[in-house]
């Protein structure tokens, strides 16, 4: 008598290999959502970083110095703005009553946005330098 089908064994294995493969299926697609997180809080944090950036370097007049504060969202910040440079510029279309020369200064701005993720401090930093009187 002669019976086709598969032996116990071959079963047995089959399911082991199924199983083996949604396992490494399953951490996959976990390592995929811990970086698309990652990525997401990354750019949350340079947006917030830029918007510091604007607000420290236009309208106002830049002042040295160091400033902190929690953005909310798990998100601290922290800036700082430090003179660079200094010179005297002579203005180019000069009036009769304009300066003969006018002092200005490079001031470079730096801000670190910082966030815990998983137990570890991740942070964005962003440097640029602006032109003040």
């Amino acid at each position: 008598m002669s019976q086709r089908g598969f032996t116990l064994l071959e079963v047995i294995v089959a399911l082991v290999i199924a199983g083996l493969a949604a396992v490494a299926l399953m951490q996959a697609v976990g390592t995929g959502l811990h970086a698309t997180r990652t990525a997401s809080m990354v750019d949350q944090a340079i947006v917030r970083a830029k918007s510091h950036l604007a607000a420290a370097a236009y309208g106002t007049r830049l002042v040295p110095g160091n400033m902190r504060g929690d953005d909310g969202g798990g998100f601290r910040w922290r800036l700082r703005i430090v003179p660079v440079a200094s010179a005297a510029v002579r203005p180019l279309l000069a009036g009769p009553r304009a300066p003969s020369a006018v002092a200005v200064t490079l001031y470079g701005i730096s801000v670190w946005i910082a966030w815990n993720e998983g137990g570890r401090e991740r942070a964005v930093h962003l440097y640029t330098e602006q032109v003040g009187g």
